[in-house]
């Protein structure tokens, strides 16, 4: 593992321990070369799943590797200030990750992971549902916040 700090290429293991959730090992590692300490993480892969994204204009669509970072990164900036510990945010994106290993295609559309980000976070903090669905549906006006807002009033209802 490379050293992020001297980009060594050597470190060595000083502790493993199973993630909060089990779906990871957290190990700490210190460098050969400057002796710095870092954590890792390794995770199981079911499988390789490509993003499908929609091509603008019309255009074949892009494919990319699905990068679970990118839905971390979201994800956490949604909740940001709110009081959602970062275990929570690591089991809804673990839980997407592991639906979309398990979907049994290799491919999957943005749009299918953005509504499955949007359904994980109606179920953990309604104030990060509409900050990520402002950005997701492109809000553009008040109005568009206001017309959403009064739906998670009506989910939340329920």
């Amino acid at each position: 593992m490379r050293c992020p700090f001297c980009a060594h290429e050597e470190s060595q293991v000083k502790d493993s321990r199973p993630s909060e959730d089990n779906t990871s090992i957290r190990r700490r590692r210190q460098c050969e070369g400057c002796g710095a300490r870092f954590t890792t993480f390794e995770r199981v892969q079911l499988r390789e799943v490509m993003v499908v994204k929609s091509g603008a204009g019309g255009s074949d669509p892009r494919r990319e590797p699905f990068d679970r970072a990118k839905i971390e990164q979201s994800v956490a900036l949604a909740c940001r200030k709110r009081p959602v510990s970062p275990e929570r945010i690591e089991r809804l994106v673990s839980g997407i990750q592991r639906q979309l290993e398990t979907l049994g295609d290799a491919e999957v559309e943005s749009r299918q992971i953005g509504e499955m980000v949007m359904e994980g976070l109606r179920q953990l903090d309604s104030v990060a549902y509409i900050r990520f669905a402002s950005v997701y549906r492109d809000f553009t006006e008040a109005r568009d916040f206001e017309e959403f807002a009064s739906t998670v009033r009506e989910v939340g209802g329920q």
